[in-house]
């Protein structure tokens, strides 16, 4: 596929459903009691596998609409034993392993060669730290989990500032004979609390913790899944890079924890306004309205990276056209993504005209306030360079050929149509 150079991109849209709280509102409904009813469910390739995955350990789901359904809960020691292929999820998965931690029976988790390198032992850990029997594969999947009835709660600070192994751990803890508690020096995103305390589930928060205690029966009636912050970012920041645009995204979800790259494109110097705050079951929902303006660098430190991980790419490409130098560090966990994200970034962006300069964490990128010249990028298998890509392409001066265009759908079905109706040329 082929990303031509935008004059500009103007209009208001709806993105997908957020895929963290997707996944979540499936996985939280099939331990409930009764049935949950999800709408804006964002259905992609990872959430579909989470879907298919309850399935497989005998939950029913119907699917009412493409982004409505209903999961009939079975309780929360109801699953059923068996091999779940969680695809190229590692949400899935991680959290997977936390939810049948407590069951009985044999459980096995796969998933597709991209998700068996990712590491899987950072969740494996704690996890048999609180009695569950735990193997992985030499670090990575497939795990096979034999579920404990006797799960302890315990008190664990990860090693990793990661939200979906707080999530694996809290989860398990609802099975557990105690509290359990995850510490956390850089918080991390919280969709999971929220939801369980929406579910009846006895939760305590702290500025550096989250406690969850035993639970006896979970009840999720209803989850309204706003837009996903992490599908809006590649639009965000295209507005940003083109002059003359002017993009308002609606019903975005702009939770506190996940949009870190607000902060950084307003001192960057775009122009950003988010507006008609609300809240849609606990979680926060605004407009958010984004301009271009003159981009200067900025510095990204390891505290921040779990607001905006996903979009620290995108990032890279902000950088690559703002004056002055912009250094990313603190972000050595985009080396164990889909890809390596760091080196997928440089190597994708570098060849279009950008100063950009690996580090073991992150980056260095010295920007110039002009269109990079245009080019070539391989998404490598992952939907977040597929999506750099496309937007490299609109603020390019001769356009940008995307090998492996079509690994966008893994995240975000529709990417380029959405995009293509707000682009002027």
């Amino acid at each position: 596929m082929r990303v031509e150079p935008a004059a500009s991109l103007v209009g208001h849209v709806v993105v997908p459903g957020d895929k963290s709280i997707s996944h979540r509102a499936v996985l939280i409904g099939a331990l409930g009691e009764g049935e949950t009813g999800v709408h804006g469910f964002g259905r992609a390739g990872d959430t579909q596998a989470t879907v298919e995955g309850v399935r497989a350990l005998g939950v029913e789901v119907e699917d009412v609409a493409d982004d409505d359904l209903v999961v009939h809960g079975v309780g929360l020691r109801g699953l059923r034993a068996a091999t779940v292929d969680c695809g190229n999820s590692g949400t899935l998965m991680r959290l997977l392993a936390g939810v049948v931690a407590g069951q009985e029976g044999e459980f096995t988790l796969t998933g597709d060669d991209s998700l068996s390198t990712r590491p899987m032992e950072r969740i494996a850990a704690p996890l048999r730290q609180m009695g569950a029997n735990i193997e992985t594969t030499d670090g990575h999947a497939p795990l096979v989990i034999g579920g404990s009835a006797a799960l302890r709660g315990i008190e664990v600070e990860p090693d990793v500032a990661s939200a979906q192994v707080k999530s694996a751990i809290l989860l398990a803890g609802l099975n557990a004979e105690r509290p359990t508690t995850v510490v956390e020096r850089i918080p991390t995103r919280d969709h999971t609390e929220l939801m369980l305390e929406a579910a009846g589930a006895h939760i305590r928060r702290s500025s550096s913790s989250v406690t969850v205690e035993p639970s006896g029966a979970l009840r999720l009636d209803e989850v309204v899944v706003p837009g996903d912050f992490s599908s809006a970012a590649p639009l965000l920041v295209a507005a940003a890079l083109v002059p003359g645009s002017d993009l308002t995204l609606h019903d975005l979800g702009v939770n506190p924890r996940r949009t870190g790259l607000l902060a950084v494109l307003e001192r960057m110097g775009a122009r950003v306004s988010v507006f008609d705050r609300r809240r849609v079951g606990g979680e926060p929902v605004a407009s958010v309205q984004v301009q271009p303006g003159e981009l200067v660098a900025t510095e990204i430190e390891a505290a921040e990276v779990p607001a905006l991980v996903d979009e620290l790419p995108l990032v890279a490409l902000l950088a690559s056209h703002a004056r002055g130098e912009t250094r990313v560090a603190g972000a050595r966990e985009l080396r164990v993504k889909e890809t390596d994200r760091i080196e997928a970034v440089t190597d994708g962006l570098r060849p279009l005209g950008a100063r950009i300069h690996s580090r073991d964490d992150g980056w260095t990128v010295t920007g110039v306030p002009a269109r990079l010249r245009g080019g070539r990028v391989d998404a490598r298998g992952d939907h977040r360079i597929a999506m750099l890509g496309a937007v490299a392409g609109l603020a390019s001066r001769e356009g940008v050929a995307i090998e492996g265009a079509d690994t966008a759908a893994i995240s975000f079905p529709g990417f380029y149509e959405l995009l293509e109706s707000v682009t002027r040329r």
